[in-house]
């Protein structure tokens, strides 16, 4: 399989592309590839590229871009994960396999019972680790688009600026009446609520209710918040996304 890897520099036909810290470094001393060796490369728009290293130091790599080409690699379904944010490698996993599943959009969100605990500053060091953490993954599983990764924020808060275009809005409640593979079939989008180790408090699952969200379960059993996040999503994507083709 040839290395794919994302860059964040603009993509042009027949361009020389300059790379230097993590990405020459993974390409030289990591994948230990030389002069000659053909890689693919992305940047997040769309398309993807064939490439060329032409060029190799100890910190610097330089890369001949080919011919473009779409990749049909994203769902049809359009999945927004609100994720109560869990500590360090948890959320990590989740980030990691919700754009492996090909979830569209993340907002991490801080709860009642959630044991993580940002300002501002680490709020935005947070959500630029997970855009490495997304980057990493579409690189693995073929996507050319990354999610969304929006800067955490209160759970309260989003309620209040909760975006609107979802056919359906689901919350993972233990005990829940209604199986989440019982559900209507949206025409396009997905909210999904899921929370932290803790769970939702009350008040959250309230909250979530007056906001229009429906409280589904996954099943008889209480499932970590990394295993409730891939199976709900494996679910969804079977259900009316493109597993099912």
């Amino acid at each position: 399989m040839k290395t794919r890897l994302f860059v964040s520099e603009e993509l042009i036909n027949g361009s020389e592309v300059a790379l230097d810290g993590d990405r020459a470094h993974y390409l030289g001393r990591v994948l230990r590839l030389r002069i000659g060796n053909n890689i693919t490369v992305f940047n997040g728009t769309g398309p993807e590229w064939s490439a060329t290293i032409t060029g190799m130091t100890k910190s610097t790599a330089t890369l001949r871009v080919g011919e473009s080409h779409e990749v049909a690699t994203e769902s049809p379904l359009k999945i927004h994960l609100v994720q109560g944010i869990s500590r360090g490698e948890r959320m990590d996993f989740v980030v990691q396999k919700a754009t492996e599943l090909g979830v569209k959009r993340i907002t991490p969100v801080l709860t009642e019972y959630g044991v993580v605990k940002l300002d501002a500053a680490r709020a935005l060091k947070r959500r630029d680790h997970w855009q490495g953490v997304a980057a990493s993954a579409c690189e693995q599983a073929g996507r050319t688009r990354l999610p969304l990764i929006d800067t955490p924020m209160p759970l309260k808060d989003w309620f209040g600026s909760k975006p609107k275009d979802a056919d359906v809005d689901l919350i993972l409640k233990p005990g829940a009446r209604a199986a989440l593979a019982a559900v209507d079939s949206p025409r396009t989008k997905v909210c999904l609520l899921i929370g932290p180790e803790g769970g939702f408090s009350h008040t959250e699952y309230d909250d979530a209710d007056v906001s229009g969200f429906e409280a589904v379960s996954l099943g008889p059993r209480v499932l970590r918040t990394e295993t409730a996040a891939v199976a709900a999503l494996a679910v969804l994507q079977s259900l009316w996304g493109d597993f099912s083709i």
